[in-house]
C-alpha cells in the first residue's frame, strides 16, 4: 500500500470525515497538522496548489480534498490507487 498523507487542521469537519473514511478502510496515514506548523501549510500550498484542508496525497498523487477522496471511493477507484495501480 502506498503511503498516505493528510494535511489537516484540528477543527475542520472535512478533515475529520477524510480521516474517518481512511480509518474505516484500514489505511495507515500520516496526518500533517498545518494549524500547528505554518511551514507545513506553505508546503501543502506549494505542492497542491490549494489553500484549503484537507489535502490528501496517496504516494505522489494529489487526490485533493474530502469530496475528491469520497468520489474515488464511490467510483471504486480508491482501493486500486492505494495499491499503486
Amino acid at each position: 500500500m502506498l503511503p498516505v498523507r493528510v494535511y489537516s487542521t484540528l477543527f475542520c469537519p472535512y478533515c475529520v470525515m477524510a480521516k474517518r473514511l481512511l480509518e474505516q478502510k484500514g489505511v495507515d496515514f500520516r496526518e500533517i497538522r498545518v494549524d500547528e506548523s505554518p511551514g507545513m501549510r506553505d508546503e501543502m500550498m506549494r505542492i497542491s496548489g490549494r489553500r484549503t484542508v484537507p489535502q490528501i496525497f496517496v504516494g505522489d498523487t494529489h487526490v485533493g480534498g474530502f469530496d475528491d477522496l469520497s468520489a474515488l471511493e464511490r467510483a471504486g477507484k480508491l482501493d486500486p490507487l492505494l495499491q499503486g495501480g
